[in-house]
């Protein structure tokens, strides 16, 4: 058994909501082999405590923004170490990089299969330069 498509658009959607705050080392697992409860955890990491809510504060505001969808649960709201957001389908762990170091959450999951993510604001930097390039080339 996969990830439904849903799981994966909603996965798709945090994983660039977290993006879009500078998050980084952002992973999308495919659990439902392992667990029943979920079908994709969505792992990222944040520089400071200060980013760690930010990037949970722009997962929220694009799954409700997008999906109409609010978290079942929170966790880890506190500290801002390791927030945990459950949308049922999904669970996004944003964790401060040196939670993240101490848990090991990729490690515990490594056999589950990665699936592929690409940040679509990086793509589209790429493709601007590409076409200033070409425009540079074109007027010489």
């Amino acid at each position: 058994m996969t990830a439904s498509e849903t799981a994966q658009t909603l996965a798709f959607a945090a994983a660039q909501a977290a993006a879009d705050k500078k998050a980084f080392a952002i992973n999308l697992r495919d659990v439902t082999s392992k667990i029943a409860l979920t079908d994709v955890f969505v792992i990222v990491s944040a520089s400071n405590e200060r980013q760690v809510h930010a990037v949970v504060d722009a997962v929220e505001e694009k799954l409700i923004k997008e999906f109409d969808t609010r978290p079942l649960r929170r966790e880890g709201k506190g500290g801002e170490q390791w927030v945990l957001l459950d949308y049922n389908e999904i669970v996004v762990h944003v964790f401060h990089k040196e939670a993240r170091d101490y848990y090991g959450l990729d490690g515990l999951w490594k056999d589950c299969p990665e699936i592929e993510w690409a940040d679509e604001t990086e793509s589209e930097r790429a493709r601007q330069i590409e076409a200033l390039r070409e425009d540079v080339e074109d007027a010489e």
